[in-house]
């Protein structure tokens, strides 16, 4: 076990249901990383994929222990900011609301609905005020690269969608789903809108593969959603998340960033700095210190 102290990576992949490592992550040893915020999911896995450094999260952790809403997703995305991360690839398992999109079909979900009830999903409050502009909550750059590389490795990839975040763990009742669609949503899943948001506060990209295991339980043609049923679509999609993650990962290497994301906090902080606590400036170091330092350190 090692400590992050000395450790740069820039780019972060979190893996969902099915996907828990990165074989193709060469000279890899694990990093431990305290946060303000508690333990993170479980230690990073730190290496190199194609020449580039980048760190591996289970987000569930190893053996798949925490629920959707006992993931400490603050911690997870603190952690990959001070290590150094810019961009996040997330991959996560989902149901399908719609007929065209069919089991091991990828969506690059470019918007969220929130269903979720018990869950920290902001790093300020504490003494700090700040709102970061959510319309356009995934990167459209690392969005647009997984979903051409994905279709470049043959798999059927629904450019851009909505995806419901529910509480879980339960999967829906009919009338939800049947709600779920009537608002439009594509696909259902339980943990990417934190994610999502938290990037966006942290000045990270952020953008997900969508893997598709089951029509949840509104489909009249298929069986109810069982957890059996999904094994055979989570190991392959699985496959195909690795994959696509390692040639993105390569493809992007060390490129300086142009998108919106990566000044995300620039109007967003209301609080004057001399009239926060100090404990919070300490706590959100790692996040604010792009912020202060284009605002003179102030």
């Amino acid at each position: 076990m090692s400590s992050a102290t000395s450790e740069r990576v820039t780019i972060g992949v979190v893996g969902g249901s099915g996907l828990y490592g990165l074989s193709d992550l060469h000279d890899a040893r694990e990093i431990e990383v305290e946060t303000p915020f508690g333990p993170p999911s479980d230690v990073f896995r730190v290496g190199t994929i194609n020449g580039v450094r980048a760190a591996f999260l289970a987000r569930h952790g190893k053996g798949h222990h925490l629920l959707p809403a006992e993931v400490n997703y603050r911690a997870n995305v603190w952690a990959f900011k001070s290590l150094g991360v810019e961009r996040l690839i997330a991959a996560s398992a989902v149901g399908s609301l719609r007929e065209s999109i069919a089991p091991r079909h990828v969506v690059t979900a470019d918007q969220f609905i929130d269903r979720t009830r018990h869950r920290r999903g902001t790093f300020f409050g504490d003494g700090l005020v700040a709102h970061v502009a959510l319309a356009d909550p995934v990167c459209a750059e690392l969005r647009e690269r997984l979903t051409t590389t994905a279709r470049e490795l043959g798999a059927t990839v629904h450019d851009g969608g909505i995806y419901l975040c529910m509480e879980g763990p339960a999967f829906s009742t009919r009338a939800e789903s049947e709600l779920y669609r009537s608002w439009g949503a594509h696909v259902i899943g339980m943990t990417n809108l934190q994610e999502a948001v938290l990037a966006r506060e942290a000045e990270i990209c952020y953008a997900t593969l969508a893997l598709v295991t089951d029509y949840d339980c509104w489909h009249e043609d298929e069986e109810d959603v069982t957890v059996a049923a999904l094994l055979d679509n989570l190991e392959a999609n699985a496959r195909l998340a690795a994959r696509t993650v390692v040639r993105v990962v390569g493809e992007l290497g060390n490129r300086p960033r142009t998108c919106p994301c990566r000044q995300a906090l620039q109007d967003a902080v209301l609080t004057p700095l001399d009239r926060v606590p100090a404990a919070t400036l300490k706590r959100l170091e790692p996040i604010l210190a792009r912020w202060r330092e284009a605002h003179g350190g102030s």
